[in-house]
C-alpha cells in the first residue's frame, strides 16, 4: 500500500497570478508536467510511456485520441498480444496529447465561451493494471499530488463520489469506455478558485470558479450488451488530469488562457491582428466577442498544429472533416472578428512549435495554404450569408431559419454548424433544430451505408479471461510463417488442428448447431488475421462428422473472417453442421489469395522505399491497405507527382523486382527495432504488437548494423511474415492512380503481376499513363428493382465506348475500362446519358 503524507500549503490568490512575499513564484507549465511525471516514475515505480499520436492506432471507434487511456485499451480489453511490450505494463505514467472535437467527447462548441475548455489539451495520468487499487494506492498518490509540492490547497479541493477513503459505487459517479466494455466508479477532484466555502453544490454545474482537475476511475466491471455489469477478472486504475487546468490552479489563474501555456500565443495573435490586447472578458462583458475570438484562435491553432504534425490533415470525411471545420472556425474569427490579414493564422505556427516543441514539427506552409483556401471559401460563404440575410430580414421574419439554409452552408461551403448557430445568434434568431437534426441523421445513415460497416464476433475481456481460466493456450500460428520456395513455386504447409473453444458472441459454449455464427479457437492455425491494413486469409476447414448411416463424411466450414485478440486467433464461421470442442479439423488455405496479398505487401514496402529515393527522405507513410487485387499507399508529399516522377518511382520498384532480391524479415522487440539503422516509421508501431524489420537485397537487419537497400518496418504482428521470400514474384508494378487527398497527402493505387501488364498494355494503346483509378475501371450498378429503365450493361458499354474502351455485365451490375484526362467530364457524360434513357 502506498501511504503518502498530506501536505497543506497556503492557497494562491485566485484573482492574481503574482506570488506573495515569502512564497515561490508559480511553477511554469513545463515544470508542472515534469514534476508530475517524475513523481510517479521516481517515487512510485511507474513506467514513463510516450504520448501516442492523436490519430488513433487501429481504433475505428475514435476520430481522435481523446483520453490518456486510449492507447491502453488493448490492456483493459485483454487483447494485447502477450509477446508485446504492452502486455508487461503494470504501473504507467504519461502525458497524452488529446483532441476533443467530434464524437462522444466534443468540446468544440464550448471553446472560447469560458476559460477552461479546449479542443487540444494534454492529459496527465497514472495507471495501474492489476496492481494497486482504490485506497491501496491511487487516492493516496493523487491526494498528495495536488496538495503537495505543486502549491494548491487541500481546503480548496472538492471530491465528488464521496470521501477519498470511501469511494463511490455505481449509484454515484460512474465512467464507461463506451456502450459496452470495461467501466467502473470514479471520483472527481474539483478545485474551487474562490475557497473558504462549501462548493459541493457547484460541482459539474458549469461554474467558472469550480472546475474539475482530476478524474480517478476504478475499472472493475464490464458493461454487457444487455447493460448488466459483471466483475472483471482483475481491477485497474485509470486517472486523468488536464495539464492546462492544473497549471491554472498552480499559477493562481481562474482562466487557463492566463497561464504561460497561452499568454505568448495570445500576444502573437494581437501583434498580427487589428484588435486591441486580450482582456480575458467573457459573456456580455466581451463586447464584439473579441476576447472569445482570441481564445478560439489560440486553442484552434494548437489543435491544427498538433494534428497536422501527427498526420491528420483537413479533409472531407471523418477526423479530417472535423479538422477542416476547426480550421474554418479559426479563419472566420481571425478574419471577421480580429481583422487579421490573410496568412495570419499560419504565421502563428512557429510560436506554437516553440511552446509545444516535443509534439510538433514545422508545418506553417501547409497550414498557410489550407488557411488561404479556407479564407476564400469563407468569403464565398459570407457573401451567400449576407445576401440571404438581406433578403430574409426585409420580410416579417420568424424566429427560426430554415434548416435547409444552415445545411447548405455546412454541406456545400464547409461552414461548421456551430458557426452557423453563432452567426444566427448574433442576429437574435435560431435554426429549426428539429429539422436540422433530421438532415444530420439522414446524412449519417447514408454515410454508414457507404462505409459498409460490418460486425464481427470479437472476444471481450471476460471471454478472454474465461479462456485463460480454463487453461486454453494461446493459438500457435507459426505455420503461417512456414511457406517455402521449391522449384520457383511457393509451398504452403498442411495444417491439422483441434477445436479448443467456441464463442457464440456472448460466452464460450461447448457446441454450436447448424446456422449459428461463432468464433472458433484452435490449438494451431496456418491462417493470419486482419490487422494493420492487410486483408485476412481466406479458405475453409473440414471436419469429419458421423452421418445417420454411421458413415463419416467431411463437412466444409467456410472461414468468413480471421481476427486476433489477446494471443488467440479467432476464425469466424457460420456452422453448416454441428461443431464441438475437441473436434479434429483440417485447414485449407486459399493459396492464390494469400500469394496475391504477399505480393502486394512486399510491393508496398518497395514502393515506400522508391518514393523516398526519388522524392527525398521527407516522404513519410501516412497509411496503407493491402488486398489481393491492389495496394493503396498514403504518404506525405508536397504536391501531386509529375508523370516523370511517377515513371522514376515505377522504374526504381521494377529494378528491385527484376533483381529478384532476397527478402529478410524478423520479429524483434520494439526497443531493439529502434536501434536498427535505416528503419522507417518506427514511431508508428503500436506497443501492443511486436514489430518486424523487413529488408530486401541486404543481409538480415540487426541492431547496430548498417543496413542499406529496402529497410522498413512491418507495423503489425498479424502479417509479419506475409512477405515474399524473393522480390521476383511481384513480376511488375504499375501505378494506376495518384491524387492528393488533401494538401500534402497523396494516395497512390498500384497493381502488380498480370493486372500490371494489362494496365501497361492500355497505356501503350492510349499513349499515356492512367492518372485516376476511375479511368481504369468503370463500374455501373443499378438498384434492385422489378421498372429498370436502363440496364447497367447498356450504361457501361455506352460510357466505355465513349472513353475508347469496352465493357460488359448484367442488367444490374456491369464494368469495363476506358481512358480520359477529365474524370469530371466523363461522369457528367454518364449522368446525361442515364437521364436521357430513363426519361423515355
Amino acid at each position: 500500500m502506498l501511504r503518502l503524507p498530506f501536505r497543506r500549503l497556503r492557497p494562491l490568490s485566485a484573482a492574481s497570478g503574482r506570488s506573495f512575499s515569502g512564497l515561490p513564484p508559480p511553477l511554469p507549465a513545463a515544470q508542472v508536467r515534469s514534476t508530475f511525471l517524475d513523481f510517479f516514475r521516481d517515487k512510485h515505480g511507474h513506467l514513463l510511456v510516450p504520448s501516442s499520436p492523436v490519430r488513433p492506432r487501429g481504433d475505428p471507434s475514435l476520430l481522435f485520441v481523446n483520453a490518456g487511456m486510449n492507447q491502453f485499451k488493448p490492456i483493459f480489453l485483454g487483447t494485447a498480444d502477450p509477446r508485446s511490450e504492452m502486455a508487461s505494463y503494470h504501473r504507467v505514467v504519461n502525458s497524452q496529447k488529446c483532441v476533443r472535437a467530434g464524437g462522444k467527447h466534443n468540446d468544440l462548441e464550448d471553446v472560447g465561451r469560458d476559460g477552461y475548455h479546449h479542443t487540444f489539451f494534454e492529459m496527465l495520468g497514472n495507471w495501474s493494471f492489476g496492481d494497486y487499487f482504490k485506497v491501496g494506492g491511487a487516492l493516496y498518490c493523487t491526494w498528495s499530488r495536488p496538495t503537495g509540492e505543486g502549491g494548491a490547497s487541500v481546503c480548496n479541493c472538492v471530491m465528488s463520489g464521496g470521501d477519498p477513503r470511501h469511494l463511490a459505487g455505481p449509484g454515484d459517479n460512474f465512467w464507461e469506455m463506451g456502450d459496452t466494455g470495461p467501466c467502473g466508479p470514479c471520483t472527481e477532484i474539483h478545485y474551487d478558485h474562490v475557497g473558504g466555502r462549501d462548493a459541493r453544490t457547484l460541482v459539474n454545474m458549469d461554474s467558472p470558479d469550480v472546475v474539475e482537475i482530476w478524474n480517478l476511475v476504478f475499472i472493475q466491471y464490464n458493461r454487457e450488451v444487455d447493460q448488466s455489469l459483471r466483475l472483471l477478472p482483475r481491477f485497474s486504475v485509470d486517472t486523468g488530469m488536464g495539464l492546462e487546468r492544473l497549471t491554472g490552479v498552480l499559477q493562481g489563474r481562474r482562466s487557463n488562457y492566463d497561464t504561460d501555456l497561452f499568454t505568448p500565443l495570445l500576444h502573437a495573435i494581437q501583434q498580427r491582428s487589428g484588435a486591441g490586447p486580450y482582456a480575458g472578458r467573457t459573456g456580455t462583458a466581451d463586447e464584439g466577442q473579441v476576447d472569445l475570438a482570441y481564445r478560439v484562435v489560440a486553442d484552434h491553432i494548437r489543435t491544427l498544429s498538433v494534428c497536422i504534425a501527427d498526420g491528420v490533415h483537413p479533409g472531407m470525411s471523418g477526423a479530417e472533416l472535423v479538422l477542416r471545420r476547426i480550421l474554418r472556425r479559426a479563419v472566420r474569427f481571425c478574419i471577421e472578428v480580429l481583422k487579421a490579414p490573410q496568412g495570419a493564422l499560419a504565421s502563428l505556427v512557429p510560436t506554437v512549435t516553440y511552446m509545444l516543441v516535443k509534439y510538433i514539427s514545422h508545418n506553417a506552409s501547409e497550414l498557410g495554404e489550407s488557411g488561404r483556401r479556407t479564407g476564400c471559401s469563407l468569403v464565398r460563404g459570407f457573401c451567400f450569408w449576407f445576401w440571404f440575410w438581406s433578403e430574409w430580414s426585409g420580410t416579417n421574419c420568424p424566429v427560426c431559419v430554415s434548416a435547409s439554409v444552415a445545411w447548405s452552408l455546412h454541406r456545400d461551403l464547409g461552414f461548421p454548424l456551430d458557426l452557423v448557430d453563432l452567426m444566427l445568434a448574433e442576429r437574435g434568431v435560431q435554426v429549426d433544430r428539429q429539422e436540422l437534426d433530421r438532415l444530420i441523421a439522414e446524412n449519417q445513415v447514408v454515410s454508414e451505408q457507404q462505409a459498409g460497416v460490418s460486425s464481427r464476433l470479437m472476444l471481450d475481456v471476460l471471454s478472454l479471461a474465461a479462456l485463460q481460466r480454463v487453461g486454453v493456450p494461446h493459438t500457435d500460428d507459426s505455420l503461417k510463417y512456414a511457406y517455402r520456395l521449391e522449384d520457383g513455386r511457393y509451398v504452403f504447409p498442411a495444417c491439422h488442428a483441434t477445436v479448443l473453444a467456441l464463442f457464440d458472441g456472448q460466452a464460450l459454449v461447448p457446441e454450436v448447431r447448424e446456422g449459428q455464427s461463432c468464433g472458433v479457437i484452435l490449438d494451431r492455425t496456418c491462417f493470419y488475421s486482419e490487422q494493420g491494413g492487410q486483408s485476412h486469409d481466406r479458405g475453409y476447414f473440414t471436419c469429419s462428422c458421423l452421418q445417420v448411416s454411421s458413415v463419416s463424411q467431411d463437412v466444409l466450414f467456410p472461414v468468413e473472417a480471421v481476427h486476433r485478440a489477446g494471443g488467440y486467433v479467432v476464425h469466424q464461421v457460420t456452422a453448416v453442421d454441428s461443431l464441438k470442442t475437441g473436434d479434429q479439423i483440417q485447414l485449407h488455405l486459399d493459396q492464390a489469395h494469400r500469394m496475391s496479398c504477399m505480393v502486394k505487401h512486399t510491393a508496398t514496402h518497395i514502393l515506400n522505399f522508391a518514393l523516398r529515393k526519388v522524392l527525398g527522405s521527407a516522404v513519410s507513410q501516412r497509411g496503407s491497405h493491402v488486398s489481393a487485387d491492389r495496394l493503396r499507399f498514403d504518404c506525405s508529399i508536397k504536391g501531386s507527382l509529375s508523370s516523370s516522377q511517377l515513371q522514376q518511382v515505377e522504374r526504381c520498384v521494377n529494378d528491385i523486382i527484376s533483381a529478384n532480391q532476397i527478402v529478410h524479415s524478423q520479429e524483434v522487440p520494439l526497443q531493439t527495432a529502434r536501434t536498427i539503422r535505416g528503419l522507417r516509421t518506427v514511431d508508428e508501431v503500436s506497443p501492443d504488437s511486436p514489430p518486424c524489420p523487413v529488408s530486401a537485397g541486404v543481409s538480415r537487419p540487426c541492431p547496430g548494423g548498417l543496413t542499406a537497400g529496402v529497410s522498413q518496418l512491418c507495423l503489425r504482428c498479424a502479417y509479419i511474415f506475409s512477405h515474399l521470400l524473393q522480390t521476383g514474384a511481384i513480376k511488375d508494378l504499375v501505378i494506376v492512380s495518384e491524387k492528393q487527398l488533401v494538401k500534402g497527402i497523396s494516395r497512390i493505387i498500384a497493381v502488380t503481376g498480370r493486372d500490371a501488364v494489362r494496365v501497361s498494355n492500355v497505356n501503350d494503346i492510349t499513349g499515356g499513363g492512367v492518372t485516376d483509378l476511375s479511368e481504369l475501371l468503370i463500374c455501373c450498378v443499378l438498384p434492385l428493382q422489378d421498372s429498370p429503365a436502363l440496364a447497367a450493361s447498356d450504361w457501361a458499354v455506352a460510357l466505355c465506348q465513349h472513353l475508347g474502351g469496352s465493357a460488359g455485365g448484367s442488367a444490374l451490375v456491369a464494368q469495363g475500362t476506358g481512358s480520359s484526362s477529365d474524370i469530371t467530364e466523363a461522369l457528367r457524360w454518364a449522368e446525361d446519358f442515364a437521364c436521357q434513357k430513363t426519361q423515355r
